[in-house]
């Protein structure tokens, strides 16, 4: 108890950046640099078990994706928390690019994200899409994440969908850059996908929008 004490005293100090249901995440300071606290502990009783398990996804993910540029770098985490790199940039939605490098550039970011074995299974949500400081494409938010090393059809189904929604995000931005194949991704979602939208999607709206408050764009300050 005094432990925890101690690191909710020190996390005071630092910038809290959001606070729902599965806990909070904090701007903190760790060796002089910025990073990202992801803290379950505040989370509520009935949620603490699922928090930790997104988390422990998260952590997952980012350990197989060390080294890559473009994506936070996990630094520690243990059954409750996670530290990982903060990414300078601003959402989506906020910066509303259209240059077609930056497209170009974050259709290869998830080609590596792939290759490593870890699908998004997020980037819907325009917040979990960044436009860096220098204009580059990064991903962030990986707690629904898959890490696998099989190449098996649940994969490749998660892998298209994290490129159809990718290519959503083209399509709001910059409708003229699409080619005749990303057209076709667009219009034929997998089965799965489609079997989300029709049984899954409108509880699931229900449950964020009407009793838990959130939005599309919530978290868009979670970097």
């Amino acid at each position: 108890m005094q432990d925890y004490q101690l690191l909710r005293n020190v996390l005071s100090k630092n910038e809290l950046l959001k606070r729902d249901l599965f806990g909070e995440i904090r701007k903190v300071t760790e060796g002089g640099e910025l990073a990202i606290m992801r803290d379950t502990r505040p989370a509520r009783w009935w949620l603490r078990r699922l928090a930790r398990a997104l988390l422990q996804r998260e952590a997952r993910a980012l350990a197989a994706l060390t080294d890559i540029d473009g994506v936070p770098q996990l630094m520690r985490s243990d059954h409750h928390t996670l530290l990982r790199t903060f990414i300078p940039g601003r959402p989506l939605f906020e910066y509303r690019p259209h240059s077609a490098v930056y497209f170009r550039d974050a259709a290869k970011l998830l080609r590596t994200i792939h290759r490593a074995g870890v699908t998004h299974n997020d980037l819907a949500k325009e917040p979990n899409v960044l436009v860096c400081d220098d204009s580059s494409p990064a991903f962030i938010d990986f707690q629904l994440a898959a890490t696998t090393s099989s190449r098996g059809r649940l994969f490749r189904a998660a892998a298209r969908e994290d490129i159809r929604h990718l290519l959503k995000h083209k399509r709001s931005y910059r409708p003229d850059l699409l080619t005749a194949r990303e057209r076709s991704i667009l219009d034929t979602p997998s089965p799965p996908a489609r079997a989300w939208m029709f049984f899954v999607k409108p509880v699931y709206l229900v449950v964020t929008r009407k009793l838990l408050g959130w939005s599309d764009r919530e978290g868009a300050a979670d970097r």
